[in-house]
């Protein structure tokens, strides 16, 4: 199998973080933070090996999956024809998971700071991306807003995807503004997000609804 350039970058990125934890496994505690609220408070704890270690194996699993969907989808000749925006969606993944495992580290290594505030711009940069990529989907079952309504439909499809990047993009702007409120800062990502999805869902069943009726949409 030969790999992308945008494959070997989050296997690249995969292993300097496995070599990123190996070099920080002597100044982490026995027993280290795994889990913050949403106030940014450490509420759950796990060993230093599975702490440490957990994330790149995790990179590992995700890199797997990023590898074989594009391979086995029965519609792979049309996410061929947004493959560019997908490389630069799973690029992108790479680094904010890296992101998110340095903040891990540091945090275990005795440097405090707002988890919440600090994750907030990075999951900000993570929903345009999403949003980009929305907006090139073609239709296919493992990549986009899979509902049974999109799926049955290419009208559906088409903008359902064209309505879901605008709201990716709305949700990042909404997320960086979170940033000013590091007490809320987790509500401005996730409240806007459960939004969107609800409201993609039932916007992708009412356009279906109009076209089996013979409605333009």
């Amino acid at each position: 199998m030969i790999l992308r350039k945008a494959e070997w970058f989050i296997l690249i990125v995969a292993a300097i973080a496995f070599i990123t934890g190996a070099l920080a496994y002597p100044n982490v505690p026995p027993l280290v933070a795994s889990h913050w609220d949403a106030a940014g408070n450490v509420n759950g704890y796990m060993s230093r090996a599975w702490g440490v270690f957990l994330f790149p194996i995790i990179f590992l699993v995700v890199f797997a999956i990023f590898l074989i969907i594009p391979r086995i989808d029965p519609k792979k000749e049309n996410i061929a024809k947004f493959r560019k925006y997908f490389d630069h969606f799973i690029m992108g993944f790479a680094l904010f998971f890296y992101y998110v495992y340095l903040l891990f580290l540091a945090w275990n290594m005795g440097y405090r700071f707002n988890f919440a505030v600090m994750l907030t711009p990075a999951l900000a940069l993570l929903f345009y991306l999403i949003g980009v990529l929305l907006t090139h989907t073609e239709l296919n079952w493992t990549i986009g807003i899979r509902t049974p309504w999109t799926i049955s439909s290419e009208a559906v499809w088409r903008k359902t995807h064209d309505a879901g990047g605008t709201a990716f993009k709305v949700c990042a702007a909404i997320a960086l503004v979170g940033t000013f409120f590091p007490g809320f800062s987790i509500w401005f990502v996730l409240a806007p997000l459960i939004i969107s999805m609800i409201g993609l869902v039932t916007y992708s069943y009412v356009l279906f609804e109009r076209e089996k009726k013979g409605i333009k949409i």
